[in-house]
C-alpha cells in the first residue's frame, strides 16, 4: 500500500510515520498493492485529529478521528477502517482481494445489513450554479442536494458540512488501474 502523510498546522515525526506504516500494515490483508492510502494529520489547538482515505479497487474508505493525542486518534481511526470494511465484508469480497476475508478474523463478525431501497424519488435535474443549489438545498431544509452544474453540465451534489460550510461533489472520469 502506497501511504502519503500530511500535515497541517503541525509537523509529523519519524516515529509517527512509522507508527503509521505499522498501524496501516494491518489493512493489507483487505487491499493489493496498487492501493493508495493518504493521511491527514491536524492539530488544532489541544485536539490532534487523524484522517485516513484509502483508494482501492475504484472504492473509497474513509475515517477521521479527533483525540488530544495524535497516537491516539490513529488507532481509533485504523480500527473503525478495520469495521467498515468488515462489516461491509459480502460486499466487498468481490472486489478486494479475495483471500483477505478467508483469515481468522480477531473482530467479531458483525451481521450485514439489508441496504434495500424503501423510496424512489424522481425530480427534473435542472442547470443551476452551485450557489443557486445551496440555496435550494436549505429552502427545502435537506443535508445534501443534486443539480445539473450550468457551467460543467454534469449531475453534481452539494452538501453540508460540519462547522456551517458547503462541500461539492463533481463527478470526473475513473482512472485506469
Amino acid at each position: 500500500m502506497n501511504i502519503t502523510i500530511t500535515s497541517r498546522k503541525t509537523s509529523v515525526k519519524d516515529s509517527f510515520r512509522e507508527r503509521v506504516d505499522k498501524k496501516l500494515s494491518k489493512l493489507d490483508r483487505f487491499f493489493d498493492d496498487t492501493a493508495e492510502a493518504v493521511v491527514t494529520v491536524t492539530n488544532e489547538g489541544e485536539r490532534e485529529t487523524v484522517e485516513v482515505t484509502v483508494r482501492a479497487g475504484g472504492m473509497f474508505y474513509r475515517a477521521e478521528k479527533t483525540t488530544g493525542d495524535r497516537i491516539d486518534s490513529l488507532e481509533a481511526v485504523v480500527d473503525s477502517l478495520v469495521k467498515q470494511i468488515v462489516k461491509n465484508k459480502t460486499k466487498l469480497e468481490q472486489r478486494l482481494r479475495a483471500s483477505a476475508f478467508s483469515e481468522p478474523e480477531t473482530e467479531p463478525v458483525v451481521p450485514v445489513e439489508d441496504y434495500s431501497v424503501v423510496r424512489t424519488k424522481r425530480f427534473p435535474v435542472k442547470p443551476m450554479t452551485v450557489e443557486e443549489a445551496i440555496l435550494q438545498m436549505n429552502m427545502l431544509g435537506h443535508s445534501f442536494f443534486m443539480f445539473r452544474d450550468a457551467q460543467i453540465e454534469e449531475i453534481c451534489v452539494v452538501y453540508k458540512r460540519k462547522g456551517d460550510s458547503y462541500g461539492l461533489i463533481e463527478p470526473v472520469e475513473e482512472e485506469e488501474e
